[in-house]
């Protein structure tokens, strides 16, 4: 064994979109994607959804790959493989909540087998693949689960009540924590990130998901070990950065590079931190 520096590689993304019905996922999916390569026809949608991805042709010449019950998570696996091996870089499945609690689905598996909390023991392993194919994949994947109302038992007194509850995804609880991203959509399409290792959405306001998503997304995968160091003390870009003595200096110094610090999530951050900085003289001045 032998310890090393943590460094950031290129990476794959793992995209969650979940919403309710209307909540815009396939469309704002098929957008992300193609920021996320700049060319529909290396993105392939595996459609569960009888024939919703084919109504948003009118954006490009994407590929679709029709899923029918059962939902087994072993079909699952072989869609993702065969759009792997057509040479896909962004593969949609739209929607996972099939292989969850669909005809064929883990919950009917389950089911089928006797009932029995013991049946589990065979399911899990089943569903924990459909899983690993997920996050192994050689592809950039997005995945969209659809959000059902909850509904909570509560005591009241010697009364038992039902209550409404929040929004709950239909797949298993814990999915979003095996994600990179996972934004909830509402009913006017707007999403908020409630998983985000990226840190390019946590926290930030609502939004409208678009190409500029998928093409922040996508510079966010590509920036290794050298793109890193790039912001690092002492490196070109955090002089430049440290130096500027007002919010003057610091916007013009981001004029001169617009083009640049626009696509680098990175640099933004770092020019945010020193404008908080320069913020916090200005008050102590004060």
């Amino acid at each position: 064994m032998q310890l090393r520096k943590a460094t950031r590689k290129k990476a794959k993304i793992r995209l969650g979109l979940s919403a309710v019905s209307g909540g815009g996922k396939t469309y704002s999916s098929i957008l992300i994607a193609k920021g996320l390569c700049g060319d529909l026809s290396k993105v392939a949608i595996i459609d569960t959804e009888n024939g919703s991805a084919d109504l948003y042709a009118h954006l490009g010449d994407y590929n679709v790959l029709p899923l029918t019950a059962p939902f087994s998570p072993e079909r699952y696996i072989e869609a993702i493989r065969a759009c792997e091996a057509a040479g896909m870089e962004v593969i949609i499945i739209d929607s996972i909540s099939h292989e969850w609690d669909g005809k064929g689905g883990c919950l009917e598996i389950v089911e089928q087998l006797g009932g029995k909390y013991q049946d589990w023991a065979k399911v899990t392993p089943r569903h924990q693949a459909f899983l690993e194919a997920i996050l192994h994949s050689s592809s950039h994947i997005i995945t969209t689960v659809r959000r059902k109302q909850d509904y909570e038992m509560v005591k009241d007194g010697n009364r038992i009540k039902i209550e409404k509850g929040g929004l709950k995804e239909i797949t298993r609880e814990g999915f979003e924590y095996e994600l990179t991203i996972n934004l909830e959509l509402d009913t006017n399409h707007n999403a908020t990130a409630s998983k985000d290792r990226t840190n390019l959405f946590m926290g930030k306001p609502a939004f409208v998901p678009s190409e500029k998503t998928g093409e922040i997304i996508a510079q966010w995968c590509e920036q290794g070990e050298e793109q890193f160091n790039v912001i690092k003390p002492g490196s070109d870009w955090y002089q430049k950065v440290d130096t500027c003595g007002s919010h003057k200096e610091l916007v013009e110094l981001y004029q001169k590079n617009k083009a640049e610090v626009d696509t680098n999530p990175l640099l933004q951050q770092l020019i945010a931190n020193r404008r908080n900085q320069l913020n916090g003289k200005t008050l102590s001045a004060a």
